[in-house]
C-alpha cells in the first residue's frame, strides 16, 4: 500500500487499529473527520462529519453521521486531526469532551501536518500519551483520567473552536478557526466586492459562503437586494455567518449545503468564490460545479459574479453556460468574471 498524502492518516489509523497498537474499549466510538477509505469507519460509529459532501457520503453507506458530537457518551473518540494546529487543538477538546471517564482517545496527522506535536498535545492535556508513526503519519492516544486532566488548558483548547470575533481595519466580523479565511479578509473575496454593481436588486445567493464576508458586503453595497440565501458545505460557518447577517433588514436564509448538487433558485444574482482544492491539489472540477449550479438557478435575467485564481480554467465552463461572460478585473493572480444570460 502506498496511500496518497490525502488518505495517509485514514491508512494509519487503519494500521493502528488493525495491528493492536491501541485496542478499543467496548462501548461506542466516535470518528472526528470522518471519511471513507481503508475498511473505516466501522460500523456502528458515530462519525462527526462537518463537511456536507463528506457527511452526506456516509450517511449514503449507512454511517451514522453527525455535524456536531455529543457530550460524554463514547468509550473512544478518534480524530483526523486537520491542518491548523488552532482547529486541532479545538478538535482534540472536543473529542476528549466526548469521551466518558477512561475512555480512549487517539488523533493521527501527517508528519508535515501537525502530525510530531499531537503526542505533545496530549500528553500536556491527559498528563500522559502513546505514539506511533506509519505511513508518514503520526498517531498519538491516551485515556481520560479525569484526576490528570489539565483543566485550564482544556477551557484554552475549547475557545480556539468557538466562534470569536474579530476585526481587520473598520471592518468586524464573525468567524470560527478552521474555517477558509478565517482570521482575515480573503484578497480575492475583497477585489470580487470591489467590482459588484450597486444596482443588484432581487433575491441574491452566496454560493460557498464561509463566514458570510460576501453576503455582508453585498448587503452593503446593493440595497435593491430583498432576499439573501447564504450556501455552505461547512456546518462550522452557519453560526457566524448567521451572526454576521443577524441585523439584515431583508429575509436571510442559510442552508447547510453542497452547491455541486445544485441550488433551488431561482435567483436574480449569485456571487461566489468557489473552492478549488482537493486536499492540496487543484481540482478546477469543483468550481466548473459551482458555475454550472448558479447557472441553473438563475432566473432568464439574472447574473453570476465570480472572483477565481487567475490561472483555473472556467471560461469555458462559463461560456457554455451563460450568453455573455466578461472579464471585469484582474489582480494580484485573481479575475472577476460576471456572466449573464444563462442557458437553458
Amino acid at each position: 500500500m502506498n496511500p496518497s498524502d490525502d488518505d495517509a492518516p485514514l491508512a494509519a489509523l487503519a494500521w493502528a487499529l488493525d495491528t493492536g497498537a491501541f485496542t478499543l474499549p467496548a462501548g461506542e466510538v466516535a470518528f472526528f473527520d470522518a471519511r471513507l477509505g481503508h475498511g473505516l469507519p466501522r460500523p456502528g460509529w458515530r462519525c462527526v462529519q462537518p463537511l456536507r459532501p463528506a457527511f452526506e457520503r456516509l450517511a449514503a453507506h449507512g454511517f451514522d453521521a453527525t455535524p456536531e458530537p455529543a457530550a460524554e457518551s463514547c468509550a473512544a473518540a478518534l480524530v483526523l486531526a486537520p491542518r491548523s494546529r488552532e482547529a486541532s487543538r479545538a478538535r482534540l477538546a472536543q473529542a476528549l469532551d466526548a469521551l466518558t471517564p477512561g475512555g480512549l482517545i487517539a488523533a493521527v496527522a501527517g508528519n508535515s501536518e501537525g502530525g510530531g506535536t499531537l503526542r505533545d498535545d496530549l500528553a500536556a492535556l491527559l498528563g500522559e500519551a502513546q505514539a506511533g508513526s506509519k505511513h508518514r503519519c503520526r498517531i498519538a492516544w491516551a485515556r481520560k483520567d479525569p484526576a490528570r486532566i489539565n483543566a485550564e488548558l482544556l477551557a484554552q483548547w475549547r475557545a480556539l473552536g468557538e466562534v470569536r470575533h474579530l476585526a481587520q481595519g473598520e471592518f468586524s466580523f464573525w468567524t470560527r478557526p478552521g474555517l477558509f479565511a478565517w482570521d482575515r479578509i480573503d484578497a480575492a473575496s475583497a477585489l470580487l466586492t470591489e467590482q459588484l454593481p450597486a444596482d443588484l436588486s432581487g433575491r441574491a445567493a452566496d454560493a460557498g459562503a464561509g463566514w458570510g464576508f460576501l453576503s455582508m458586503a453585498l448587503l452593503r453595497r446593493c440595497p435593491g437586494i430583498t432576499a439573501l440565501d447564504l450556501f455552505e458545505a461547512d456546518a462550522r460557518a452557519l453560526e457566524p455567518a448567521r451572526r454576521n447577517l443577524e441585523n439584515a433588514a431583508i429575509d436571510i436564509s442559510l442552508h447547510w449545503h453542497d452547491v455541486t448538487r445544485g441550488l433551488p433558485g431561482p435567483f436574480d444574482a449569485v456571487v461566489m468564490n468557489p473552492p478549488f482544492h482537493v486536499g492540496r491539489a487543484d481540482d478546477p472540477a469543483l468550481g466548473r460545479a459551482f458555475i454550472a449550479s448558479a447557472a441553473a438557478a438563475l432566473a432568464p435575467g439574472g447574473a453570476l459574479w465570480l472572483v477565481a485564481n487567475r490561472h483555473l480554467p472556467y471560461e469555458a465552463e462559463l461560456e457554455a453556460r451563460f450568453g455573455t461572460v466578461r472579464r471585469t478585473a484582474e489582480h494580484d493572480g485573481f479575475k472577476v468574471i460576471h456572466a449573464r444570460e444563462p442557458r437553458r
